[in-house]
């Protein structure tokens, strides 16, 4: 029997959609916004999770986000009331496996559910089977903290090295600044703080020299992300 944990600040929506799962012979976890979702996943096991993009305090997307961030590949489904491209493609690029408009047809949505849980894997690990993770020409192995650019080994202190951990393991990912912050450092500096460009320019001297392909990319506005060129 599935689990599915439900996230919506509406709560009619939310305890219809409950009342609907259960009787498809669910196990259902709900939770008022993304807070919520998150705390519950640390009690619960959910095989799935539908969230709503809009809610408050952490929306739906940055409830994405953060999981991606942590490699957590539960599939997830984003519901919204918007029905724009752009906002569609916004939730697929943080990380949810499937994206449905509101009103929904019921079957449908079963329908969504029941594929997503079909799915044997979620998101194709980096990692090779010595259980490095690349990026190009770029490895990095976790267990030994050790990072190799081609041939040559790179010296990182912790953060830099937890820093470009979380970019990797999210390649091809654009990861927000203040997801990175959440990750990386335990709270948001805020819009004027420059550490977090700090320490991405370490980064850049470290893993680019003249001649070597871009591996950390800027999305003005949105964050970093890493993929090879």
């Amino acid at each position: 029997m599935a689990t599915v944990l439900i996230a919506d600040d509406d709560r009619a929506i939310r305890e219809s959609l409950a009342r609907l799962l259960k009787l498809e012979g669910y196990e259902v976890v709900v939770a008022a916004d993304g807070t919520e979702a998150l705390g519950a996943l640390k009690t619960h096991r959910p095989d799935v999770l539908v969230l709503d993009v809009m809610m408050p305090i952490l929306d739906g997307l940055t409830v994405c986000r953060v999981l991606r961030a942590e490699k957590d590949r539960t599939p997830i489904l984003m519901l919204t009331a918007r029905v724009e491209t752009a906002d569609r493609v916004a939730g697929l690029d943080a990380g949810a496996d499937d994206y449905l408009p509101k009103p929904y047809d019921p079957d449908e949505l079963f329908a969504r559910l029941r594929a997503l849980l079909r799915r044997s894997t979620i998101d194709a690990d980096p990692a090779d089977g010595n259980g490095e993770l690349r990026v190009g020409d770029l490895r990095l192995d976790p267990a030994r903290r050790q990072v190799h650019r081609g041939s040559r080994e790179i010296e990182l202190s912790k953060t830099e090295f937890d820093l470009l951990e979380l970019l990797v393991r999210n390649s091809g990912i654009v990861l927000d600044h203040s997801t990175i912050y959440d990750r990386i450092w335990g709270y948001d500096f805020g819009p004027d703080s420059k550490n977090l460009a700090v320490y991405i320019s370490y980064l850049r001297r470290k893993l680019e020299e003249p001649g070597e392909t871009k591996l950390i990319h800027t999305v003005r506005g949105v964050g970093y992300t890493v993929r090879a060129s």
